[in-house]
């Protein structure tokens, strides 16, 4: 899943950023709200953290300038100031969640794997298709009774099409979750990794949609 990270504190920014990788994420990270609203206006994203106070646009404005453009990404505000007033505003702004400064990045990571399954109409915080079962916050996959041994990126690959499930996701739309900024990637990356998961699982899992991309069906 990849997450954009709005953060103009360089050590904080830095953190966040590589915390969110050690998850499970991938990370990517701009410093001014003006920036933020560029890059979400051509990018596509599974969930925005956003700080409050930024140089150029402040986080709230760039929060309602994304929701004008009818953006339903997930937003996940950070603020210092701890007052109702704020919360209120954040929250009529279209912000999904919000964390006060300082807090555990393991919270942080838990909000943003449930802002991830809510946008895509999944509750549950476990995912199952058929007898495999994918769980995201202990990042461990079973084949029936089986624990599955996946790369990061394969088991990234395999959240995102059974996050997904029952829509076909192009080879673009994959690289775009799996892959942050500066991320070297091979041409065939995608099709290499599917190729593994099906070794790995079993063949009929992942589909093969000509011309179109892959699908995991409920």
């Amino acid at each position: 899943m990849r997450i954009l990270v709005v953060e103009d504190d360089v050590l904080l920014g830095d953190a966040i950023q590589a915390g969110l990788k050690q998850a499970g994420f991938a990370a990517d990270w701009v410093r001014d709200g003006m920036l933020a609203d560029q890059v979400l206006a051509t990018e596509a994203f599974d969930a925005v953290v956003l700080d409050i106070g930024l140089p150029r646009l402040s986080g709230l404005e760039a929060l309602r300038r994304l929701r004008d453009r009818k953006g339903t990404t997930p937003v996940l505000l950070l603020t210092a100031r701890d007052t109702v007033d704020d919360r209120i505003q954040g929250l009529d702004a279209g912000a999904d969640d919000y964390l006060i400064k300082p807090f555990d990045m393991g919270e942080l990571a838990a909000r943003l794997r449930a802002l991830i399954r809510r946008s895509g109409g999944t509750a549950a915080p476990v995912l199952q298709v058929g007898d495999i079962t994918l769980d995201p916050s202990a990042h461990t996959v079973m084949h029936g009774d089986d624990a599955v041994n996946l790369s990061a990126t394969e088991f990234a690959l395999l959240h995102a099409l059974m996050l997904g499930a029952g829509k076909v996701l192009s080879r673009a739309q994959l690289g775009e979750k799996l892959y942050a900024w500066g991320e070297e990637i091979e041409s065939n990356a995608i099709e290499v990794h599917v190729h593994h998961l099906r070794r790995k699982l079993y063949p009929e899992l992942i589909e093969t949609i000509r011309g179109v991309g892959y699908l995991v069906r409920p």
